[in-house]
């Protein structure tokens, strides 16, 4: 008769080998046994959950994809060890976002921690590689993982656009901050926030949401406007404009 499986004997097994390979270590017929032996343990582990969700169990992914990711990271050769946080997160990004796919429905809310850890492990990329974008990365794509969201369910999670919205914009002011002026800088962060309003506005349907876009917009095109010669000239006739009209506005009214 067969019997049933018992997790005790992998575990054995699993023991024996270590030590056998510690020992050979000790005794200078291996080099970084140690090495291989939990980075091996930790990714039979993984596997071990991950054969779980073949049966449904979608909560085993995080256990899996955690545990395969450390043992991937532990395993990493030595080229490549600037890489291990970024392969660690992003495993841990694969089980947030495998909860999402197997229930988009119920389990939206997967996308939020799964895009963050998406774009800190492209942060880690991006500093070995290109360290100038690696703000603009990191900023830029958790921004896109709230519009993700939004699109999920465009009437109920219209919010999402203005976190979208601000980071995008963060993430384009870390690009612009390195080429122009403070005030350059600012003009284009202005107008990032006026086309997020006026995305609410267009996609959402607030209307209340014109307003701040038009007084963002109007904050930003003055600013970008002083990347020209007679942006002081500019200043000069808005302050004189917006005078003018509080106080014509005030002799109208007690006419």
């Amino acid at each position: 008769m067969i019997k049933r499986f018992d997790p005790r004997i992998v575990l054995g097994m699993l023991l024996i080998l270590g030590g056998g390979l510690a020992l050979a270590q000790t005794m200078g017929y291996l080099e970084n046994a140690t090495k291989f032996f939990w980075g091996g343990a930790f990714l039979f582990g993984g596997l071990m959950f991950l054969s779980l969700l073949l049966g449904g169990n979608w909560w085993a992914s995080f256990p899996g994809f955690t545990l395969a990711a450390l043992g991937v990271l532990i395993l990493l050769p030595e080229s490549l060890e600037d890489l291990g946080g970024a392969v660690f997160l992003g495993g841990i990004a694969l089980s947030f976002w495998y909860a999402y796919f197997t229930d988009r429905k119920e389990r939206w809310w997967a996308i939020i921690p799964g895009g963050v850890l998406t774009a800190l492990s492209l942060l880690i990329v991006a500093s070995s590689y290109f360290d100038e974008y690696s703000g603009a990365i990191v900023l830029g794509g958790i921004g896109l993982t709230f519009f993700i969201v939004y699109l999920t369910s465009p009437v109920e999670r219209w919010w999402a656009i203005i976190p979208g919205g601000v980071l995008t914009t963060l993430a384009g002011m870390t690009i612009a901050a390195e080429r122009f002026g403070e005030f350059q800088t600012a003009g284009f962060f202005f107008l990032g926030l006026a086309l997020t309003f006026l995305l609410v506005a267009l996609l959402a349907r607030m209307k209340w949401a014109y307003w701040p876009a038009l007084v963002l917009g109007i904050m930003g095109m003055l600013g970008l406007a002083s990347l020209l010669n007679f942006a002081n000239y500019i200043w000069a006739v808005a302050l004189i404009a917006g005078g003018g009209f509080l106080i014509i506005r005030y002799f109208t009214r007690n006419a």
